[in-house]
């Protein structure tokens, strides 16, 4: 069992940047990919990007690559989402997951999830 908990969610001005992190409890953090989903009203929950265990290699959707940068602490049991260049579509509530599935995966191969925060890009 891993217990996710988020943080960091607010209120960012479109072009600006913010910063997510999501921290594990219980289980070892280190033996599960971690992934960062998001949802915005009335859509589905998507993959934003996955980190491998031991953070060497990393994964994006094309909405996101080149502005979102993914990374772990495995020390501090800790994923972070570093969000750059918003855009107003990036408006959704984020959340961390864990998986032992490697890839842009669906939502339904996630283990455990955090409660997730909201993320809102004003233009």
């Amino acid at each position: 069992q891993v217990q996710l908990v988020e943080s960091g969610g607010g209120l960012v001005q479109a072009g600006g940047s913010h910063g997510l992190s999501c921290a594990a409890s219980g289980r070892a953090f280190d033996s599960y990919i971690m992934t960062w989903f998001r949802q915005a009203p009335g859509k589905e929950r998507e993959i934003v990007a996955t980190i491998s265990r031991t953070g060497g290699a990393t994964n994006y959707a094309d909405s996101v690559k080149g502005r979102f940068t993914i990374s772990r602490d495995n020390a501090k049991n800790t994923v972070y989402l570093q969000m750059n260049s918003l855009k107003s579509e990036d408006t959704a509530v984020y959340y961390c997951g864990a998986t032992g599935t490697w890839g842009m995966i669906p939502p339904r191969t996630v283990l455990y999830w955090g409660q997730g925060t909201q993320v809102t890009v004003s233009s």
